[in-house]
């Protein structure tokens, strides 16, 4: 099932002529979704050739300009594009988001606007998978998405063929985790499924210093996210202002035990030449890479 990361903007704070600013868009068999929504996000999208249909959840980390002031033209454009269908847009501030939807009248919109909390702990379910908001420490009240997979199993017709039972509908249920009779014998799923292959899960930090919430909820994922603002050098600036140095990044994605790790919201005076990041992440933790805008990934 296809599960794609494509980064629209990887600046920190502000954008530049080789970086926008805060944006990831990611898709999920028939959903897209964006995580953070910085200035000139549409025009990313455009470029990245994503077009607008089905995202209809934005999850942002934090109110701070870079990572939500791009919501405005996307809701113009989609309005403009004859848009009916709601929006969900999910913050730890909606009462500040809310406001500013009000003073530009977006109430009046040929389609609904939702703005929901984004708590710790909060799951949003939807069809096979969930995305999980965790708490990160940044100087403004700060989240994390995780997008995790169900686990699966996968159905195996010949065993149930062996026990006699014929396809139809009691394979979709007992492929469901439903235990079924069949001639007076219970079967049980466990008697007719495989193995358990676990599912994908893909972590984003956005802004936030190393911790804990992060190692728990990134525990074995498939691709960690991380801030990576600052070089060793600028730690104490960045134990300041709330950000990560790429070396911190590295100790949380080895601690988590996770495939991959690629930093993003690069300080603009690492913006042309990262290479400074990318070697002091890689002292710690081996797969690593530091995003670029319209860098692409596939997560099997």
């Amino acid at each position: 099932m296809l599960f794609r990361v494509v980064f629209l903007g990887t600046a920190g704070t502000i954008p530049s002529l080789d970086r926008n600013t805060s944006a990831i868009f990611v898709q999920h068999s028939n959903f897209r979704f964006l995580f953070d929504c910085g200035e000139g996000t549409q025009r990313q999208i455009i470029s990245a050739k994503l077009g607008f249909r089905n995202l209809d959840h934005v999850f942002i980390t934090h109110m701070h300009t870079d990572h939500f002031i791009g919501v405005f033209g996307l809701i113009e454009t989609l309005s403009l594009n004859g848009r009916k269908r709601e929006l969900n847009f999910y913050t730890p501030n909606p009462e500040m988001l809310r406001a500013l939807f009000e003073i530009f009248g977006y109430d009046k919109l040929d389609y609904p606007i939702a703005v929901k909390r984004a708590r710790d702990g909060d799951e949003i379910a939807f069809r096979g998978f969930k995305v999980r908001v965790f708490k990160t420490e940044h100087i403004v009240p700060s989240v994390g998405y995780a997008l995790i997979e169900e686990d699966t199993r996968k159905f195996d017709r010949e065993k149930a063929l062996a026990l006699g039972i014929p396809p139809g509908p009691l394979y979709a249920r007992l492929k469901g985790g439903e235990s079924v009779y069949w001639k007076g014998e219970l079967i049980t799923p466990d008697m007719v499924l495989g193995e358990v292959k676990r599912g994908r899960k893909l972590v984003y930090t956005g802004d936030t210093r190393p911790c804990e919430k992060t190692v728990e909820v990134a525990m074995n994922a498939n691709l960690l996210i991380h801030d990576a603002s600052f070089s060793e050098e600028k730690k104490e600036w960045a134990i300041e202002t709330g950000h990560s140095t790429a070396k911190e990044a590295a100790e949380v994605a080895k601690r988590a035990n996770v495939r991959k790790l690629v930093l993003t919201h690069v300080s603009a005076r690492y913006s042309k030449n990262p290479e400074l990041l990318l070697r002091e992440a890689m002292e710690v933790f081996d797969n690593v890479e530091v995003a670029r805008d319209l860098l692409e990934f596939q997560i099997q």
